[in-house]
């Protein structure tokens, strides 16, 4: 049982270097090798590995994928973000507007929807101003990793924590909306600091983009629409006790785009879809599974000789162990062990914080650090290097969660 872990180790060093001799790898051909290598190797049987494949997050990913398609290749993307950034007349009011656009948003639609949508719109910004593309996909990824710690429904994880309280809501707003903005000030300190050739005193001139395509403008429209009713009617029936997936949110708001395409037999949406990103997840689930299946990890927590109910246990342990074996799987064994032991309100913050913050550490800790990662590699060709991602998230992370266990101990 320990060729999966080989394999990890083998990924994970692959992901760093990304490079053997002349080939270059892109990270979705390297985790499906990982895969490939478990499923040869038979350390993960073919009918286990398909039960591995979490398929309420492929479908969420595929629908988000087609409103941001629809987005994207009727120029309403390009137009809105005119609309919302034009007010920022240099870079420093521009990466304002980007880290706390995209951290507020993210608590509401959900990380990864924020990754799909927001890429796009950053790499449209950095080609109007000649600028740095590095800058604004970095603050991107931070910035809704950041956001998405201070809802229940910012993310995977938090959801499952939520489960788990009563009036979750109001518990994380309590805790962590103060922390989360100061934290979001921080990452814009970090980035002048690591960037600061690219802030010079020079006025932005925001250009109008048109629409390009007005009837596909208006499906993506009313697409958006249902995202955003339907998140409200989530958010608003948690308080009475009725939840539902957020699969039928993503397939809701998908449903007139892909409607529209199947009767006017327009299929070019879907041949411009990021599958190679939905690859990479259905490989890293068989991957994560097989890792999984060895118990190591499990027996690692279980046999630590600390307090794993204390908060700054939680919040080192959840942000390690989530680089090695994902936040969600992280979240799912850690805390049935802290329910056991009689954990507090504040515990179960401090493992949302901890595995959620562990994103911004290395490019593997969150799954929207891929989705923007792949989408800036495919549209224009920008790559962000383990060592781009990690110089500056290494520093991030030990603040921010400095920052929270500050705030979380205080309460």
């Amino acid at each position: 049982m320990i060729i999966p872990l080989i394999v990890l180790a083998l990924v994970f060093l692959l992901i760093i270097v990304r490079k053997v001799g002349r080939v270059n790898f892109k990270v979705w051909q390297i985790m499906t090798f990982g895969a490939l290598a478990v499923l040869l190797t038979s350390s993960i049987s073919f009918p286990d590995a398909l039960k591995a494949i979490k398929m309420d997050v492929m479908l969420f990913l595929f629908g988000m994928f087609v409103v941001g398609q629809a987005l994207d290749d009727s120029g309403y993307l390009s137009y809105v973000s005119y609309k919302f950034f034009r007010k920022a007349k240099n870079l420093d009011l521009l990466l304002l507007f980007v880290i706390f656009s995209a951290g507020i948003s993210s608590a509401l639609l959900m990380n990864d929807t924020l990754a799909i949508v927001g890429t796009p719109i950053m790499l449209l910004l950095a080609r109007q101003h000649k600028l740095n593309p590095k800058v604004l996909i970095l603050a991107l990824a931070f910035s809704i990793t950041i956001g998405s710690v201070m809802s229940p429904i910012g993310n995977p994880q938090n959801l499952l924590i939520a489960t788990q309280m009563k009036n979750p809501f109001v518990q994380f707003f309590k805790y962590l909306i103060l922390p989360t903005i100061i934290s979001l000030f921080i990452l814009f300190a970090l980035l002048k600091l690591f960037f600061k050739e690219q802030f010079k005193n020079v006025r932005l001139n925001h250009e109008p983009e048109k629409i390009k395509n007005p009837k596909l403008a208006l499906l993506a429209k009313i697409s958006v629409g249902i995202v955003l009713l339907l998140i409200a009617a989530k958010i608003v029936l948690y308080f009475f006790g009725i939840d539902f997936n957020m699969v039928i949110i993503a397939l809701a708001g998908a449903a007139p785009i892909l409607i529209y395409r199947i009767f006017s037999r327009k299929f070019h949406i879907m041949r411009k879809l990021d599958w190679h990103t939905l690859l990479f997840f259905a490989a890293m689930f068989i991957l994560m599974q097989s890792v999984w299946d060895t118990g190591f990890f499990q027996a690692a927590i279980q046999n630590l000789n600390i307090n794993i109910t204390s908060i700054p246990v939680i919040l080192g342990v959840s942000t390690i162990m989530s680089q090695l074996i994902s936040n969600v799987p992280l979240v799912a064994l850690y805390l049935p062990l802290l329910q056991h032991l009689g954990v507090s309100i504040a515990g179960l913050i401090a493992l949302a914080v901890g595995s959620t913050i562990a994103g911004n550490m290395t490019i593997m800790g969150a799954a929207s650090n891929i989705i923007i990662f792949h989408k800036a590699e495919r549209r224009e060709n920008v790559s962000i290097t383990f060592r781009d991602f990690f110089k500056i998230g290494l520093p991030l992370t030990i603040i921010n969660l400095l920052t929270y266990w500050v705030f979380i101990r205080g309460i």
